[in-house]
């Protein structure tokens, strides 16, 4: 036989298995998809009770697990994991949250290898928020200067997006910069509404329409 007529057609066999891999992957039924995964957190975050939520976000976090297992290199599912375990771990608290913010840093941080744009710089914003709300060591990761790097870079990438705006302007309030905290909650709540995330924009416009009162409330003292 022809030695390049052979691997000509192992090539080709090599070829259709792993696009029937890849088939199989993206039709295994039971597995969500991103768009589902993000509604359903935003159903979690803004419609649930707080007594609920728990075991919500731990269901979900099941899921989002399969899905970035069969899309590892999908800095989107990456992304999407990381903001779920980070929501998980806001509602355990305390010292069991340390090991699920670290497996979103690590989620977020795999995500910029891949796609520092994904999802509108998600990826650092996302990070950003994890630096100045995770105490610092002895306990945890945190660091203000590191948070105040990431945030800048996903404003830069969405300069005018909800999220960038947000997390910049709650990091602000956190360091105390009243001024500053209330421009970034303003650039919040004038930022478009993004298709597809009614219930998200809806929810985060209230957080920051509550937290853009309290900075003019500290800065009229």
């Amino acid at each position: 036989m022809n030695p390049f007529h052979s691997k000509s057609m192992l090539l080709l066999i090599l070829i259709s298995t792993a696009v029937l891999v890849g088939v199989a992957l993206a039709a295994e039924p039971g597995t969500p998809t991103i768009e589902q995964i993000r509604d359903r957190w935003a159903e979690i975050s803004y419609q649930l009770p707080k007594a609920q939520r728990e075991s919500a976000f731990e269901e979900l976090a099941r899921q989002v697990e399969g899905v970035r297992q069969a899309r590892p290199r999908d800095a989107e599912a990456l992304i999407w994991e990381g903001i779920v375990l980070s929501s998980l771990a806001g509602e355990k608290g305390g010292m069991g949250a340390l090991g699920l913010v670290k497996r979103a840093r690590a989620d977020f941080e795999a995500a910029l290898e891949i796609a520092p744009d994904a999802l509108d710089g998600a990826a650092y914003t996302s990070l950003g928020a994890l630096y100045y709300q995770v105490p610092g060591w002895p306990l945890g990761f945190g660091d203000d200067d590191t948070a105040r790097t990431l945030l800048r870079q996903g404003l830069a990438i969405d300069p005018d997006g909800i999220d960038a705006n947000y997390f910049y302007a709650d990091f602000l309030r956190d360091q105390k910069d009243w001024r500053g905290a209330k421009e970034g909650f303003e650039k919040a709540l004038a930022a478009p509404a993004r298709s597809g995330r009614e219930l998200a924009d809806a929810g985060r416009r209230r957080e920051a329409q509550s937290k853009l009162q309290e900075a003019a409330r500290r800065l009229a003292d």
